[in-house]
């Protein structure tokens, strides 16, 4: 897509908020030193410091004389999205639409994963990282971890063809329930060229874990979406017989042919 040219620091600041906002950091959220950084991202240690100065001006870094400089990790506060029938949904999608498989490894998660997974110290997750298409045009990108005991009952060619939550019932596992939070954050520019977006571009963020009917998580992840390809939609009733009535959700009808979408597909 055309668009503006991002300079050097803008890209660095990108690339390392996306790095913040995914966990992807050391025991106690510590960012490797400035001549690192400058090696990793072929900048010059100037091109890093102005970066780090700008997410050190939006809280999201903290630097400590003679111990680094450590990622801010405070309480979102985030719209939080429970959308009706959540989990059929992405199982629909998934054969709905096609996939492009760009990762496939065994890792040890970062923290946050882990402690959102209730993983046990040293436990590897397979990690995935997808792009998702509709119509052949991408609208969602998807960082995945699952716990490696899950992960070893399906391949790499497996992930590529079928959704994931289909192949995680496959496995024998009983999904009960999920969590997610719906935010919004830049295009960071590996995401960028995987949308096919301009960096720095607006995108909704999901973050979802599945568990298991034992309590056990599942599955953990990061989705971000093209707002202009993806939507996500709750039916909503007015419940209550006081004047403060609320509303609830509720479950959509299943749609008929040619009947409006489901909460969460995709647009064409």
């Amino acid at each position: 897509m055309a668009g503006f040219e991002p300079s050097k620091t803008q890209l660095v600041y990108l690339a390392l908020r996306d790095r913040i906002a995914n966990g992807h950091t050391e025991s106690q959220g510590l960012l490797p030193g400035e001549q690192a950084l400058a090696v990793q991202h072929g900048v010059s240690r100037v091109t890093v410091r102005r970066a780090l100065a700008e997410l050190e001006k939006e809280g999201l870094i903290t630097r400590r004389q003679g111990a680094g400089t450590f990622a801010v990790y405070g309480e979102p506060k985030p719209i939080v999205a429970d959308l009706s029938n959540v989990l059929a949904n992405i199982v629909a999608m998934g054969r709905e639409t096609a996939v492009r498989l760009l990762e496939f490894s065994y890792r040890e998660p970062p923290t946050a994963i882990a402690e959102a997974l209730k993983l046990s110290p040293g436990q590897k997750t397979q990690f995935s990282v997808r792009v998702r298409l509709i119509d052949g045009q991408p609208f969602a990108h998807l960082t995945t971890d699952v716990p490696e005991s899950i992960g070893v009952t399906y391949t790499e060619a497996d992930l590529a063809t079928r959704p994931l939550l289909a192949l995680l019932e496959r496995s024998g596992v009983e999904i009960e329930r999920a969590t997610q939070d719906v935010t919004a954050v830049l295009a960071s520019p590996e995401v960028a060229a995987a949308l096919d977006v301009d960096v720095g571009s607006a995108l909704v963020a999901l973050r979802r874990t599945v568990f298991a009917a034992d309590g056990s998580g599942v599955e953990h992840l990061n989705a971000l979406y093209r707002p202009d390809r993806y939507a996500l939609r709750m039916d909503l009733v007015r419940t209550g017989d006081t004047p403060e009535r609320s509303w609830s959700t509720v479950a959509p009808p299943e749609p008929r042919r040619g009947g409006r979408r489901p909460p969460g597909r995709p647009r064409g």
